[in-house]
């Protein structure tokens, strides 16, 4: 382990640009760029907002919905991304490990982090619907960008075990999008997690993006605390995945070149 450590550490330049390659190629020739960044989100909150509170008079545990949601969809359209691009990383960026040698993880890594500037610009808007509906920051609202480590690490370590499904299994491209929309199903974003019955609750909590959600939510609004047992929950599958990830990305990188 100090080893690969000491390798990603001498590839630290590469990692960097890569995920500023990452970045630039997201938003090239497009009209309007990092507002996408906002839009994708945006419009899902409105879409929720119409068709869950307005028509099927989904409960928000007293938070106005539009917030209420938008403050989940960040950082799951976050996750949700850079799982994707994450999966088809390697398979997409075949011409270049295929030729030199590099830390093969640079590659789904630079796509997990790239989605981290996406992250900060929709966090923005957030501040200003906060601003909008009368929500006075408070001092925890300085722990939501250390929830995003966590959040990197699930993404991250998911993002790999696909990227290197992916190099052997083409199905996987298709998989993705349809795993991903079932688990924003399971994940408490258009709900709360209190309609959920009490004795299926601690089942919830085995979803790891479940904890973390709840987590960003309670920094920032004053009628929710954080359910620190959830979190728990979260921060243990978390990193079970994450080093699962990364365990069986190195023992399967050294075949990468020859069945890509």
């Amino acid at each position: 382990m100090s080893e690969y450590l000491s390798e990603i550490w001498q590839y630290r330049e590469l990692f960097y640009f890569l995920i500023w390659r990452d970045v630039k190629v997201r938003y090239k020739q497009t009209l309007l760029g990092a507002a996408w960044a906002v839009i994708q989100p945006f419009c899902t909150m409105i879409v929720f907002t119409l068709f869950f509170r307005n028509m099927a008079n989904m409960p928000s545990d007293g938070i106005p919905y539009p917030i209420f949601t938008y403050s989940a969809l960040i950082p799951w359209t976050y996750l949700s991304q850079a799982i994707t691009n994450a999966g088809n990383s390697l398979v997409a960026s075949s011409n270049l490990f295929t030729k030199v040698y590099f830390p093969r993880v640079a590659i789904p890594a630079s796509s997990a982090f790239s989605g981290l500037v996406d992250f900060a610009i929709a966090s923005t808007v957030l501040l200003g619907m906060m601003v909008y509906y009368e929500f006075t920051p408070r001092w925890t609202l300085l722990l939501w960008p250390l929830l995003l480590i966590p959040l990197v690490m699930l993404a991250l370590g998911i993002g790999m075990i696909f990227a290197a499904l992916n190099v052997k299994y083409r199905d996987v491209r298709y998989a993705l999008p349809f795993v991903t929309q079932i688990w924003l199903f399971l994940t408490p974003i258009i709900y709360p997690t209190s309609i959920i019955p009490e004795q299926f609750r601690p089942l919830l909590a085995l979803n790891p993006l479940v904890g973390i959600i709840e987590g960003f939510r309670a920094t920032l609004f004053a009628n929710r605390t954080m359910d620190w047992g959830m979190f728990a929950i979260s921060m243990i599958m978390t990193t079970t995945i994450f080093i699962a990830g990364n365990v069986y990305f190195r023992k399967t990188e050294r075949i990468f070149a020859d069945i890509v």
